[in-house]
């Protein structure tokens, strides 16, 4: 049985057995070709070995906008001259008159490059990767052999951090095999370090669940190696369901022009199943037939449709072939939907439809068990509800990259978020009534906004028609143009005086209205965007998907991208169960 469901063991003890290879550690550096060079000063400078690879990872960023802060160069440069010989750092004094462009051009040749190989050579990479993973990304732990989440050791490179972070552009060191602390039971058969090396330390700790760990040098914080990062089992499940349906996105485009070629199928059963599909896959449906034990409600999902929960229309505000549904899905939430679908779906409905009354079911031949079987020949582990955590995930990750606009502040990209949440809760049918009390916190909010007299301009919020909505468009620009003089006054007020008398206290004054300014131009940002949150999602429950069917792994990569706190995101509660993601997700981090 899998270890989740196993006997608990003695408090604290979280194995009895644990058996790896140790960490897979990042290549050793590939010198340039000798025809890509450095120039210093307008002349090529041929570079020592270790110089080489730092100058290589502030090229590889030339065209990020980290190089261009002045923070990110200065962090770099006092740390790359620490890495050089002391003959490099006699002539390279200045990093402006450092030429880094021919190893950029080099870099995004050799990407294009790879981008460009022929299917055989990709495979080839595939296989030497699946390779690595084989050996190094399993372990044996308590007799189940186990994937494990980051087995490879972070390359070298330079620290980005979120938002404006003072260490941006230091050296993050390449781990060493004299860095890592490694964990294992006594009775497993301990892992080699590489040739000529040694490990800092081996240690046969069961109370916790990492496998390898060490100190990075730049915030002297501890990097673990983990089979389930929170180290709670449950996490672990978690992780490996999202894993499940990020492996049916190699598998999905096969999966669709198989069911498309079973609409022409000769067996009704097989036609019916590939609707079915279509519906689970398109529309991101509950399966159906999944019912707790105790309720009587008549809720259905996709199996157990029934004839009169659709409607077909031949044609419908201008579109073909619409069908239109209506029927109680899960927890008695009314799924209402008018969709454009293939012309072989409609027609195959009409077959369905055929000769059948209104309580009749619409697929007679089909329920969840036959669909999930038919699915997990599929792919391993793959049921109707892959389908849903695959569909809302990647409408996530698109829905982010579409709307996310880098240069809006916190509260204007949380709105953005919350937009693609929504995309997300819309497909998956996460409905909920209007609350109560949701008019009187909307008057709560108008007010407190009103109380605001001073209302900063916000270049940095994205321009939109619900931003302060709940003004009129007169009081808003009134509001505006108040708000224009009043700054202006009080700080050019401010200003005159700290040039007249050059005192201190002038001084002290107009950094007070500045930070008064700025505090205001938050507090009024964010009632903005909690104003124009509730009406756009009074109808609409976020929780459910965010919780359930998101990959937490893309929510926490865009925060890292682009410096929004995690905390803002997810509650204390949350982070817990998604620790092993916050663990496991860099920026870059695609579903």
């Amino acid at each position: 049985c899998p270890r989740w469901e196993e006997e608990k063991k003695e408090d604290g003890v979280k194995w009895t057995q644990l058996e790896h290879r140790g960490p897979y550690f990042a290549p050793l550096y590939e010198p340039l070709p000798d025809d890509v060079q450095f120039y210093y000063d307008g002349k090529p400078l041929k570079l020592s070995l270790a110089t080489e690879e730092i100058a290589t990872f502030y090229a590889k960023m030339l065209d990020h906008e980290y190089t261009t802060k002045e923070i990110f160069q200065n962090n770099f440069f006092n740390d790359w001259r620490k890495e050089m010989t002391s003959k490099e750092q006699k002539i390279i004094k200045d990093l402006d008159k450092c030429d880094f462009r021919e190893i950029h051009k080099y870099f995004v040749e050799k990407s294009e490059a790879r981008k460009a190989l022929s299917k055989e050579d990709k495979q080839k990479l595939k296989e030497e990767a699946d390779k690595i993973q084989e050996e190094y990304g399993y372990c044996i732990l308590d007799g189940h052999r186990e994937k494990i989440g980051n087995f490879k050791t972070e390359p070298p490179g330079l620290f980005r951090g979120r938002g404006d972070h003072p260490k941006m552009g230091m050296l993050k060191k390449r781990i060493m095999p004299e860095d890592v602390i490694i964990n294992c039971s006594k009775d497993s058969k301990i892992p080699k370090p590489p040739e000529g090396h040694k490990w800092k330390e081996v240690r046969f700790d069961n109370t916790v669940t990492w496998l390898a760990s060490w100190t990075e040098n730049i915030q002297n914080t501890l990097k673990y190696i983990m089979l389930n990062p929170s180290s709670k089992l449950k996490g672990e499940k978690d992780w490996q369901k999202y894993e499940v349906a990020r492996r049916l996105k190699d598998v999905v485009h096969k999966i669709r022009a198989q069911y498309q070629a079973d609409w022409k199928s000769k067996e009704m059963k097989t036609r019916q199943r590939a609707v079915a599909l279509y519906f689970i896959d398109k529309l991101a449906l509950r399966a159906g037939n999944e019912k707790e034990e105790g309720e009587t409600a008549d809720t259905v999902g996709c199996c157990s449709l029934r004839v009169e929960h659709i409607t077909l229309h031949p044609n419908l505000d201008g579109q073909d072939h619409v069908v239109e549904f209506d029927f109680l899905g899960k927890d008695s939430i009314r799924y209402y939907n008018k969709v454009s679908v293939e012309k072989p779906v409609f027609k195959n409905l009409q077959l369905f439809m055929k000769n059948k009354d209104p309580a009749d079911d619409l697929f007679d031949r089909l329920n969840t068990t036959i669909l999930n079987r038919h699915l997990q020949s599929l792919m391993d582990g793959l049921t109707a509800k892959v389908f849903r955590t695959y569909n809302a995930s990647i409408t996530l990750q698109e829905q982010l990259k579409a709307l996310t606009n880098s240069e809006d502040n916190v509260a204007g990209k949380l709105l953005s978020y919350n937009r693609a949440n929504r995309a997300v809760a819309i497909l998956c049918n996460h409905q909920r009534s209007t609350p109560k009390t949701f008019e009187k916190s909307m008057q709560n909010l108008q007010a407190k906004a009103r109380q605001t007299k001073l209302r900063a301009p916000r270049p940095d919020l994205p321009s939109d028609p619900f931003l302060g909505f709940f003004w009129g468009d007169e009081e808003r620009i009134d509001t505006k143009k108040q708000q224009v003089e009043e700054a202006q006054q009080e700080l050019k007020k401010a200003k005159d005086e700290f040039e007249d008398t050059k005192d201190a206290k002038a001084k002290a004054n107009v950094e007070k209205k500045d930070k008064l300014l700025k505090r205001l131009e938050e507090q009024l940002a964010k009632l903005n965007v909690q104003a124009t949150d509730k009406e756009e999602n009074k109808q609409i429950a976020l929780g459910t998907s965010k919780l359930n069917y998101l990959d937490p792994r893309i929510s926490i990569a865009w925060c890292k991208k682009f410096g929004v706190p995690i905390e803002k995101i997810y509650n204390k509660t949350q982070r817990d169960k998604f620790a092993w993601a916050i663990d496991m997700a860099d920026e870059d981090f695609e579903f």
